[in-house]
């Protein structure tokens, strides 16, 4: 089997998420397949072993045979540490930020790959690529993630919010920085999670979403 579509791709905004996405489907199709070959191989001592387990060894073997393993004692290369939150730690470096998610919001890789379908499909000016899996050998392994940085930003009064979120399609419902429309349920859209620029352009850099 070719890897070549886990290689990350450079174009425009939306041509590039667009390849982002399908690059991300195809690897959580892949590590989902993954998951069945290793519970089917390891059938008979699967009894005590939980799903998130099993999807965790499986991601382990599908990142270090593809060339997406970072290991853990390589991670502050990526950068200087910036702020940490509920879900990731990050490290900038120029103008990437690099977010090591430890999967307490979404509970498994595969949730948060489609979760970051969404986010790419919704906002796509702020796309996440999968930059690689880390990890300890045989223990707890975690997504990272990578995005542009927004530069010379603040966070995006919750009015702006709201406006953008109506322009881009979404009503208010259930409480501040909850959004919805047809097809999505968006919240947490707050300004820790929002930030705008000098021109008054508003960036979503994380948010919660599932679909209806």
């Amino acid at each position: 089997m070719s890897y070549d579509i886990f290689q990350s791709v450079s174009q425009g905004v939306f041509g590039a998420q667009d390849a982002e996405n399908r690059r991300i489907k195809a690897i959580a199709d892949e590590l989902h397949r993954c998951c069945k070959v290793y519970e089917t191989e390891h059938g008979d001592r699967m009894s005590d072993v939980s799903s998130f387990e099993i999807e965790q060894r499986a991601a382990e073997n599908f990142a270090k045979k593809c060339g997406l393993w970072l290991p853990m004692d390589r991670v502050f290369d990526l950068g200087t540490p910036g702020p940490s939150g509920n879900e990731n730690d990050t490290y900038v470096c120029n103008d990437i930020i690099y977010k090591v998610n430890n999967l307490l919001n979404s509970g498994s890789i595969l949730h948060l790959l489609d979760k970051i379908q969404m986010h790419n499909e919704i906002f796509p000016y702020t796309y996440y690529q999968l930059y690689a899996i880390t990890g300890f050998d045989g223990r707890t392994v975690m997504p990272v993630l990578k995005q542009d940085l927004v530069k010379d930003a603040v966070p995006a009064p919750q009015i702006a919010i709201d406006t953008y979120m109506n322009a881009i399609g979404f009503c208010n419902d259930n409480g501040v920085g909850h959004y919805s429309n047809s097809s999505f349920i968006v919240w947490d859209l707050i300004p820790r999670n929002v930030l705008s620029d000098k021109d008054g352009d508003i960036f979503v850099v994380d948010a919660e979403i599932k679909r209806k």
